[in-house]
């Protein structure tokens, strides 16, 4: 099970997250490597307990993985180069492992609408050796409504904006729900065709605005 891949250490977590078969590519598993999600959480203890974390303001950075996952069923479309946005980027953990897989010449851009999480994000970016990302902008993290298109919880439905921003070729991961959720994998093919199909059950914090959420 997921939760028994928590490790001692990052490179005995991510050695778990393999074992389990969670992790199956060497550039996932070497892009979470690279990411020390001690920089990432509130109670460094814990850093590496394969759970998810408050990190205040109502949000959590997810478990481990969930965030190999995620990594795991983009990976078709995170090559070289490749622009990628993490909405509800929290605390910046994965867009740290997204920048790692599209690497130099790529682009992440992390949106929350929490501005205290924001900031506390390019610290922990920084603190991981990313700053001289964030300094050429290939790593971008900014305030704003995600809803809107430029969320990570759970959305009752996908955002339409989220859909139309979506490239063509390109693919979305998110958590779709109130309740009942479950991660949805959304691809847009070159003509622009839609094709939806549900990857898990899942439990996400809602997709919400930032006075519900802080209150959650």
């Amino acid at each position: 099970m997921a939760w028994r891949c928590s490790g001692s250490t990052n490179a005995e977590l991510i050695a778990n997250l393999r074992s389990k078969e969670i992790l199956h590519s060497d550039r996932v598993a070497k892009a979470m490597t690279s990411v020390d999600r001690a920089n990432y959480v509130l109670d460094k203890e814990d850093a590496y307990e394969d759970s998810p974390q408050s990190i205040g303001h109502g949000a959590t950075i997810s478990a481990p993985h969930m965030h190999g996952y995620a990594s795991e069923y983009l990976l078709p479309y995170l090559h070289p180069g490749a622009k990628v946005l993490d909405v509800g980027s929290g605390s910046g953990y994965l867009a740290a492992v997204l920048y790692h897989l599209v690497g130099e010449g790529g682009k992440v851009v992390g949106i929350d609408h929490i501005p205290e999480l924001v900031d506390w994000s390019v610290e922990n970016l920084k603190k991981d050796g990313l700053g001289k990302a964030l300094d050429s902008k290939e790593i971008e993290m900014i305030a704003g409504d995600g809803r809107q298109g430029y969320a990570a919880g759970a959305a009752p439905t996908v955002p339409p904006a989220l859909l139309e921003q979506l490239a063509s070729p390109g693919r979305m991961f998110i958590p779709v729900g109130n309740f009942m959720q479950s991660i949805q994998q959304i691809d847009k093919d070159e003509n622009g065709n839609i094709n939806q199909k549900k990857i898990m059950d899942v439990r996400y914090v809602p997709l919400t605005d930032r006075d519900k959420q802080v209150n959650f």
